[in-house]
């Protein structure tokens, strides 16, 4: 329980953070604060600091102007310093992970009284590899590995690079540059920074004869002395896939506040997410094969590599006529002929269920992909270990680091490709949804590539057992978590358990002040041609100096509409598709300021992250009911899963999912609490068909004006 002591610590930075910031308590505010404080507090633990209760999880449905980050920021971390446990702040965008890390934890910290540390974490693909410099500065361009990996390089050249390495280096070496990309002041190009950089694999860690200049080391070092860790979900997904403590503190040592959390189950399932491309991964079983010889006078001193290379032309050659087989059967079985095709199309099993002369030919590559992952780790280690001068392999550090690198991108390469082919030989789980796998034909050009491709269609099992089942405790908020009014959905994809704590928290905002309009000219998309004029007709029916956000479900009809608009009108009009999302928003503000008229044409992506308060946003216009069609393979795989056990997957998922995405659209409208407006939706099936109803009723309590008539 939240003892006395703890709870006016909590109180007391509450008053003064309030006072600091001349900033008035907020009743949803407050509401978190004790949630989160209750929930975390009630935790039980052995004298180990071990969690022993199930009910450590709290998700809280907190909209804007609730001032949800200093909630949870003033409740967790008091509990977690108490419990000696560290707060891992997780985002799913830069722009919130910037707001949490520049202004609200310098304020908390300036104002609160309490007494903490803080630290950015960020993946070891962020930072500058000092050995991978210092390389590029010595010219050594015939490294083994990037001459063997040519492909994997998007640039080699030239000049550009060369002008680039100098300048981070002296910016290093003089002390004016932290070694992260995201601080350097220029855009890098990734084929760049790819030769600049490493990975888990690759790195040596402390053997390395750099370790102690070492960017992502260094930033470790703060990582250590920090009690909140600002991070983002897929830093936070990727550390629970290499087992959990690997870049951040081990789970059962962390709080965890997700943040933007209605992002998080599409996260996780990005992580397990397997493919393969047949000819790419020709391509470089043919370059290492040719590249035999060269490896061999370089490692074969060592007895355990010799006989490991030696190994290597059997496993290829076992493997290129299989992956010629798995090519010629994907066009088999997709009914295409060999290299026809359009610039990319997907090939979808049914159920998720590959045919059965496919499971057969992926059982035959498991066994050789297994056997390469496992013969390019014991080379691995063997590199690695030989740069330790504590140990002894027979050879010498300067035979083995150059090549460490490539082996282990080998490494990941095989390991890549042992997963797919298991995942798409294996059986799913009775009575579970099943994967889904899929071929996607792509044609460049002369080359054509057959990709195999294979994911869970829930993250929930391993978000369950991975995330919630081993951390501390943790919060999960956003400003939507519900869809229809309800946390099932949300439960159902995050793999969330009924016995957590769930709480929808009561807006600041007077949503009175905004109309809901579904006008006379609002049609059925389904007519696609008399949609798009009517959508044409009302942009042309707006006033001349409103300040206009108009959501489209698609690019091609956003395109046709701006196309069919009166040439007076295009001044007006501000494109995703022309220009880039900071600029159009700096043009949209700067003719706000002038007095201007500006409508913002934008995708599903602008229904979410726009922060236009006051006078630069007083119009919303949603072209059509954000229904996502279940045409991704993944997606079409869960609706047929649902269907075939007697489910409805519109009502089930698409209805839901629908919802979360209206209340987004919607809240892109009130921002502050002054704010005030119009929403117009201009698709007539929320007033005709018999889910309308429960969208509409999903929404804040707008006014309504239907037909032109005030409800």
């Amino acid at each position: 329980m939240l003892d006395e002591s703890l709870k006016d610590e909590i109180q007391s930075a509450y008053r003064r953070v309030l006072e600091g910031l001349e900033l008035t308590p907020r009743y949803g505010q407050r509401l978190m604060i004790a949630e989160i404080a209750r929930t975390l507090a009630s935790i039980e633990a052995d004298d180990t600091g071990r969690r022993l209760s199930n009910e450590h999880i709290c998700v809280l449905e907190a909209g804007t102007g609730t001032g949800k980050t200093l909630a949870y920021l003033l409740s967790a971390l008091p509990v977690a310093q108490a419990r000696g446990k560290r707060l891992i702040v997780s985002t799913a965008t830069v722009a919130l992970q910037e707001q949490v890390l520049h202004q609200d934890l310098p304020a908390l910290k300036k104002h609160s009284g309490l007494s903490f540390n803080y630290a950015l974490a960020k993946g070891r693909g962020r930072y500058l590899c000092v050995a991978k410099l210092d390389q590029a500065m010595d010219g050594v361009e015939e490294n083994p590995t990037l001459s063997l990996f040519e492909q994997a390089l998007e640039s080699r050249d030239g000049d550009d690079f060369h002008a680039l390495v100098q300048e981070l280096a002296e910016a290093y070496g003089g002390g004016r540059w932290e070694g992260d990309r995201d601080s350097w002041p220029g855009a890098i190009e990734n084929g760049h920074w790819r030769r600049l950089t490493t990975d888990h694999r690759q790195c040596t860690n402390r053997r390395c004869s750099h370790f102690s200049a070492c960017a992502f080391f260094r930033a470790r070092r703060h990582l250590d002395q920090a009690d909140i860790i600002v991070a983002n979900h897929d830093l936070v997904l990727a550390d629970l896939a290499l087992g959990g403590g690997i870049v951040l503190p081990p789970p059962k040592d962390c709080i965890y506040v997700f943040d933007e959390g209605h992002h998080l189950p599409d996260k996780a399932l990005e992580h397990f997410y397997h493919r393969f491309g047949v000819n790419a991964t020709l391509r470089w079983l043919r370059t290492l094969k040719k590249s035999l010889t060269e490896l061999n006078a370089a490692l074969a001193t060592q007895p355990t590599l010799a006989r490991l290379l030696a190994g290597f032309p059997e496993l290829i050659a076992a493997l290129e006529p299989r992956l010629g087989e798995a090519f010629a059967l994907g066009h088999q079985l997709a009914e295409l002929p060999q290299g026809a095709g359009e610039d990319t199309r997907h090939h979808r099993f049914a159920m998720g269920r590959a045919p059965e002369p496919l499971r057969e030919l992926a059982s035959a590559l498991v066994v050789p992909f297994a056997e390469l992952a496992r013969n390019l780790e014991t080379m691995a280690d063997i590199l690695r270990e030989s740069l330790d001068p504590e140990k002894s392999t027979g050879l010498a550090k300067e035979q083995a680091e150059p090549w460490l690198p490539l082996v282990a991108l080998l490494h990941g390469r095989a390991m890549e490709a042992h997963a797919l082919w298991q995942a798409m030989a294996a059986d799913d789980r009775e009575g579970e949804p099943p994967q889904a796998r899929w071929l996607t034909f792509e044609q460049q050009g002369g080359d054509s590539e057959l990709t195999f491709s294979a994911s869970p269609v829930s993250a929930a099992e391993t978000l369950a057992r991975y995330l919630w089942g081993s951390c501390f405790g943790a919060v999960i908020t956003s400003a939507t978590l519900t869809a229809l009014g309800r946390f099932e959905r949300l439960q159902e994809r995050a793999g969330l358990a009924n016995r957590y704590r769930y709480q929808r928290l009561p807006s600041p905002f007077d949503y009175s002040k905004a109309v809901l309009s579904v006008p006379r000219a609002a049609v059925d998309p389904a007519d696609r041609e008399l949609h798009e004029r009517a959508i044409v007709d009302f942009v042309a029916s707006l006033e001349s100096t409103e300040a206009v956000l108009m959501l489209f479900s698609s690019r091609a009809q956003m395109r046709a509409v701006e196309k069919a608009l009166p040439r007076s009108l295009h001044d007006r009009i501000l494109s995703q598709d022309r220009l880039p999302k900071r600029e159009l928003i700096e043009r949209h503000r700067k003719r706000i300021d002038a007095g201007e008229g500006s409508i913002i044409f934008g995708l599903a992506s602008f229904a979410e992250g726009i922060d236009l308060p006051g006078d630069y946003l007083t119009h919303v216009v949603i072209t059509r009911l954000p229904f996502a069609v279940p045409d991704d393979p993944v997606g079409a795989t869960m609706a047929e899963w649902i269907e075939s056990r007697g489910g409805n997957p519109f009502m089930r998922i698409s209805v839901p999912d629908a919802s979360v995405k209206l209340v987004q659209a919607c809240g892109r409208l009130i921002r502050k609490e002054a704010d005030c407006g119009r929403i117009t939706l201009l698709d007539r099936r929320v007033l005709t068909r018999r889910y309308g109803r429960a969208l509409l009723d999903s929404l804040p309590p707008f006014r309504r004006e239907i037909d032109g008539i005030a409800q």
